[in-house]
């Protein structure tokens, strides 16, 4: 779990089987798919933002902030983006934050190698 800043509002996001299945419920397409296709995105660095999707990055936040949630009233995504007051895209932070908390929630495995279980010899 991270907590993020997003305008003048601190938002818990959580990544989670469940935040797959708010996002897939509430926009039809595959977190992880989307979350893959801004890899794209790293071309930003170099000034090009073409291939930037600021509603994709808001709609990563929204099923990880209502799997945070979980179990407490939710508005759907609409309602949520009005009462955010402000984003500020340029806030590198913010950004690293967002993709950091959904690469380590999915992609556990890719940070370490699971161990194996030592063997149990048996004693005859």
């Amino acid at each position: 779990m991270k907590t993020v800043q997003m305008g003048d509002k601190e938002l818990g996001l959580k990544a989670s089987p469940l935040a797959l299945l708010y996002y897939q419920q509430e926009f039809g397409q595959d977190l992880m798919g989307d979350l893959v296709s801004m890899q794209d995105m790293a071309d930003m660095a170099d000034g090009d933002f073409s291939s930037f999707d600021s509603v994709k990055i808001l709609q990563i936040c929204y099923a990880m902030n209502k799997a945070n949630n979980y179990g407490k009233q939710f508005p759907d995504f609409e309602k949520w983006l009005s009462e955010l007051n402000s984003i500020d895209f340029a806030d590198e932070d913010f950004m690293l934050d967002v993709i950091e908390e959904a690469t380590d929630g999915f992609f556990r495995g890719a940070k370490e190698e699971p161990q194996k279980p030592e063997s149990k010899q048996r004693n005859k």
